[in-house]
Formats: C-alpha cells, structure tokens, sequence
C-alpha cells in the first residue's frame, strides 16, 4: 500500500498539469504586460540617471552655477523621460536669457560703468572697479554716486587721502550722502580719522565752539 501511494501522486500531478498548462499560459498571456509595466520605470537605469542628472542641474542652476548647469540639462534632455525633459529646456531657457544678461562686455553709458564697477568691488577685483567707475567719472564728472563709490574703493584698498577728497566731493554734489557714510561699513577704514568724523558730524564741531 505505501509503494502504490508512491505511484499515484506523480500520476495525478500529471493529469493536472495537462489540463492546468492552458488555463495557467493564457493568464500569463494576460497577466504578463500589466506585471511588467509596473517595475519597468522603477529598475530603467536611464531613468534614474536622468533623475541624477535633473536633480544636480537645478543644484548648479540655483548656486547660479550656469556653466555646470548647461551640460548636466542637456544630459536630461537626451534622457528617456518627456517630462523632465521638458523641464530642462525651460530652464535652459532661462540661462540662456540670465547670461545674455550678465554680459554687458561693453558697457558705454556712465550707469552701466558704475553698476559695472560696484559688482567688481562686491567681488574683491579691485583694479576692475576702479576702471570701470574711472570711466562712468568721465562720462558724467558730477555723478555724485560714482564719486561716493570710488570713496568706499579708495577706503576698501586703504587710500585715506584720496577716499576723503572723493567723499568730501560727493556730499557737496548730494548732502544726503553724509547720512549714507555714517552707516556703511566700506568707510571703516576712516573710522578712527578725525577728519573723517569732522566731515560727517559738522554738528559736533559747531556744538563744541
């Protein structure tokens, strides 16, 4: 009895293996597509690249980091998804438009000069600066914005004399530009000169006599 217990189970999975291989091949036939499509997207290696790619060219994009930013976009556009394509281009755009911008090569007007000259002074470049507000001085003699700036540059590189002639010729072109050097921290340099105090509180001195 127990040897014919043996026999009957392989015959029995026999029989229904014969009937159940159609049933079992047509669910597969059906059911296989809408399995696959789920894991496709997720394990795609081009897709996570593309994510890569999207997600350090928006880090560069936002540090204004526009010359990283570029290539690390174009490797998104060639990526698999439509979406994050498209995203791309937008701010592709978007750079294009900022660096025709931020390249006044050649500035001609006394305005463009001076906004020229204080982004050199922002950076550290002092000799830059110091070209660009001497030409903007040039074109407009009694700007006294431009003079102002080439006071705090003089006070920034530690030329006191020539920082206290430029301010002293700023606020008598604009008065108000006394109250503007008592609070700015390029004019620290002159801080412990007494000339320097004399020129921006005159009210002292006449309270004094």
């Amino acid at each position: 009895m127990r040897h014919s217990g043996k026999t009957k189970k392989p015959k029995r999975a026999r029989r229904v293996s014969a009937s159940s291989q159609v049933t079992f091949l047509k669910k597969k036939v059906l059911a296989g597509p809408k399995t696959k499509e789920a894991p496709r997207p997720i394990v795609d290696p081009a897709a996570e690249q593309q994510l890569k790619a999207f997600e350090e060219a928006v880090q560069h994009f936002q540090q204004q980091k526009y010359a990283k930013a570029k290539p690390a976009f174009d490797k998104v556009i060639a990526g698999p998804g439509k979406d994050l394509a498209d995203r791309a281009r937008v701010h592709l755009r978007i750079i294009e438009q900022r660096l025709q911008r931020s390249e006044p090569v050649t500035p001609r007007t006394p305005e463009e000069h001076y906004q020229q000259g204080v982004a050199m002074m922002n950076m550290g470049r002092w000799d830059e600066a110091r070209e660009h507000l001497l030409r903007a001085r040039k074109l407009a003699p009694k700007a006294d914005y431009v003079i102002y700036a080439m006071a705090a540059l003089d006070c920034l590189t530690g030329e006191a004399e020539s920082a206290m002639e430029n301010l002293k010729l700023a606020i008598q072109l604009r008065p108000e530009n006394r109250y503007h050097a008592r609070n700015d921290e390029d004019f620290a340099f002159l801080q412990e000169d007494p000339r320097f105090t004399e020129l921006l509180y005159p009210d002292r001195e006449n309270s004094g006599l």
